[in-house]
């Protein structure tokens, strides 16, 4: 449940993003086999993810299509990290 609240408050203070990431591969390991390596998984893919869409997004703000794409991607995340807050919190794998 940590990784998705930094994930959250990454949109205050983007450090973190990167201090939840760093959990994720340090911890890895130890959920490996379990209904939990999902929520890993989906929290991994969340932030790679969402920075490359980030930076696509910055990179096309000149032309105005990358409000748009920024704003796609700022949609997307708060949905991840939602609905996998959600399925954690009732005990449930996320669907990969």
């Amino acid at each position: 449940m940590a990784v998705y609240i930094l994930y959250a408050l990454s949109y205050f203070a983007g450090v973190t993003a990167i201090i939840g990431i760093i959990i994720n591969y340090v911890k890895r390991e130890e959920v490996a086999g379990t209904w939990l390596e999902s929520h890993f998984r989906w929290q991994i893919r969340t932030f790679w993810f969402g920075l490359l869409w980030a930076v696509i997004g910055a990179a096309t703000v000149v032309i105005l299509v990358g409000f748009a794409i920024l704003f796609a991607n700022f949609c997307w995340i708060i949905y991840r990290i939602i609905k996998g807050w959600l399925n954690l919190n009732d005990g449930k794998p996320m669907p990969i």
